[in-house]
Order: C-alpha cells, then sequence, then structure tokens
C-alpha cells in the first residue's frame, strides 16, 4: 500500500506539537462542540476567514467537515491547516481539532 500524500503531510503536522502538548489540547478540547462545519459547497474563501475569526479569538476549535470518503476528509483538513496556518492537533472522524496560537491575546499555556 502506497502512503496518500496528504497522509504524510498530516503525519508531519502532528509532529509539530510534542507528546504531551497534544495530550494537553486533546484534553482541553473533548468538551468542545464543532463551531466551523464545512459543508457541501468546500472549502471556500469565506469559510477560511471565518476559521481564523475563530481560531484568533478561541486559539482551540473542532471543525467537522462533510465529506464522502476518507480521502477527501484528508485533503480537506490538509488543506485547512496549510491555508489557517493552524496545527492539527487530532482528527477522529469527521471532526478535526485545530490549534493556533492567538497573535492578539494568547489564552493558552501550553506545556513543554
Amino acid at each position: 500500500m502506497i502512503p496518500c500524500p496528504t497522509l504524510i503531510f498530516m503525519r508531519f503536522m502532528f509532529q509539530q506539537l510534542s507528546n504531551t502538548q497534544q495530550r494537553y489540547l486533546r484534553g482541553l478540547s473533548h468538551s468542545l462542540r464543532p463551531i466551523i462545519l464545512v459543508g457541501g459547497k468546500g472549502l471556500t474563501d469565506n469559510l477560511i476567514a471565518e476559521l481564523d475569526g475563530a481560531l484568533e479569538h478561541h486559539e482551540l476549535i473542532k471543525v467537522k467537515i462533510s465529506a464522502e470518503d476518507r480521502e477527501s476528509r484528508d485533503e480537506m483538513v490538509a488543506e485547512l491547516v496549510l491555508r489557517s496556518r493552524a496545527q492539527l492537533v487530532q482528527r477522529v472522524g469527521h471532526v478535526a481539532t485545530l490549534y493556533r496560537r492567538s497573535q492578539t491575546h494568547s489564552q493558552l499555556t501550553l506545556p513543554r
């Protein structure tokens, strides 16, 4: 089985956070609900603008992706991470958890 380029990209995105930081952020995100919903229109410029605003305000968010198959979900998650300059904390099914430190007011302090 040849690995998909988006999966290789996603593995690279997982490595930017340490294991301790990922575990901490996963714990914080457990009670969160998805605030960005990617629908049938896919990734539009307006959706990316809303994602940037949500990341700037909340720092840690969940995104729910309505895609038919796993490969298209992986591609959408990879594009979301790339276009928003966020870090992927985890992806479970249709939901991806993203983290990006706020430039104006940081609320979360990550462990080392």
